[in-house]
């Protein structure tokens, strides 16, 4: 089974994961997509997420009515800040018979380069990329490197920061986040303060 893995801190899950999730699931050699909630990137501030658990439950809302999207908790279990090369590398040892892969952005894309051991990643592991408005310029060496896959998924030009912050302002952001878990934050007031 080839599973592409989608990473992200879902903070929250939006309708433009869910667009890419399920594009990569149909449109693709991929067999299952599982949504890996990462409970503290590397590259972000952690004091703006939200308690890891609310946002595993978002996407276990989000994915019930799609069969081949999971959601996992994988990372929750690992030493933290995590990176993604220790990541597969503990799938890899608890699912042997599985192939895994990664889902990313170009803007990702660009930065492939700063990741820890991505020699290694880009060795033993796929790369599925999404189109992005503004993905800057890809490094040479990934351009036609036979392990990046481009992949003529939509554009979706979202940000969960975006919609954080207009659920801090009061604005009405339900047509952007699946009905379950807009009721589930309105539910619970996040993100108002």
């Amino acid at each position: 089974m080839k599973i592409g893995l989608y990473f992200g801190t879902f903070n929250p899950i939006h309708v433009g994961h869910l667009i890419i999730a399920n594009h990569m699931a149909e449109y693709s050699d991929l067999d299952q997509i599982w949504m890996v909630v990462t409970p503290h990137n590397p590259h972000k501030q952690k004091n703006t997420l939200l308690d890891d658990y609310h946002r595993l439950e978002m996407v276990h809302l989000a994915t019930k009515d799609y069969p081949k999207i999971k959601p996992t908790d994988i990372e929750f279990k690992l030493p933290q800040p995590n990176y993604t090369v220790n990541t597969l590398a503990h799938l890899q040892e608890k699912f042997p018979t599985y192939e895994f892969a990664l889902i990313m952005g170009e803007d990702n894309l660009n930065s492939l380069h700063k990741w820890k051991n991505y020699e290694v990643i880009l060795q033993n592991h796929d790369i599925f990329v999404y189109p992005r408005l503004n993905s800057g310029v890809i490094d040479e060496q990934f351009i036609n490197h036979p392990k990046i896959h481009r992949v003529g998924a939509p554009v979706i030009e979202l940000s969960s920061t975006f919609i954080r912050e207009s659920i801090k302002h009061g604005k009405n952001v339900r047509a952007v986040l699946p009905e379950n878990v807009w009721a589930f934050l309105d539910h619970n007031f996040f993100y108002r303060k």
